[in-house]
């Protein structure tokens, strides 16, 4: 691939996009660190050692991008704590949020308003909960900026299920997958879009992971943040 990441690997290239569907944390709000902050205030709540913890944030930061109380049953194996802990979570962040902590990624306000003036819908989707999903829009005051916000709790199962991108073509009635493009920050964004069919799946370098990890779990595309997906999809910001 090179340097610019530009190299579509799809054998769908070329298809009009109608929908593209953007991960939230990370892809188009600047996450500085909130959620990884958030679990560790939840770690404390339940009372994580910390010989236990190391190892419960590495795979939190492995599996960033997916629903975040799966990643709790996974971690605890006990429904009680699990939920115990995914409520600390959810406070503690919709903390961070309150405080000013979210902001959108340089360029994505712009970004998305261009794609939609193209004609094309977009949908934000994330791993965070419905409450937690609302708190964050209303705190950028995104709730109009896209067509449709989908959490897992409205779908069915979080990434790397194909459920979110696939609940969006249905509710936004678009007719083929293979005119979906995904972005998103996460080797868990790349196979929910590939396992969706989208005929883009762009990884960006603005959060989570990085362009091998990316790259390695299928993204046709690596850009430097989401500002530059118009272009992949054939739309001028002017």
């Amino acid at each position: 691939m090179s340097d610019r990441g530009l190299e579509l690997r799809s054998d769908r290239a070329g298809t009009p996009i109608e929908l593209v569907c953007l991960d939230m944390a990370g892809t188009t709000v600047a996450d500085g660190g909130l959620v990884e902050e958030a679990f560790a205030t939840s770690l404390d709540e339940i009372g994580v050692d910390a010989e236990e913890r190391e190892r419960f944030s590495a795979y939190v930061r492995e599996t960033m991008g997916t629903s975040k109380i799966e990643v709790f049953r996974a971690l605890l194996g006990d429904e009680v704590k699990a939920q115990r802990a995914n409520s600390a979570f959810e406070a503690a962040y919709d903390e961070l949020i309150a405080a000013g902590g979210a902001k959108p990624i340089a360029g994505a306000e712009e970004a998305i308003a261009a794609i939609r003036r193209s004609g094309r819908k977009v949908a934000l989707l994330t791993g965070f909960s419905v409450t937690t999903r609302d708190r964050l829009v209303a705190a950028l005051n995104w709730s109009s900026v896209a067509d449709l916000t989908l959490c897992p709790a409205e779908v069915g199962r979080g990434r790397p299920a194909p459920d979110l991108v696939l609940a969006a073509v249905l509710r936004l009635e678009v007719d083929d997958v293979a005119s979906v493009a995904v972005a998103g920050d996460t080797a868990a964004d790349m196979i929910s879009g590939r396992r969706a069919g989208a005929s883009i799946v762009a990884g960006v370098l603005t959060g989570s992971d990085g362009r091998e990890r990316l790259e390695d779990a299928g993204a046709t595309h690596v850009i430097a943040s989401v500002a530059e997906l118009p272009a992949l999809v054939g739309v001028t910001l002017s």
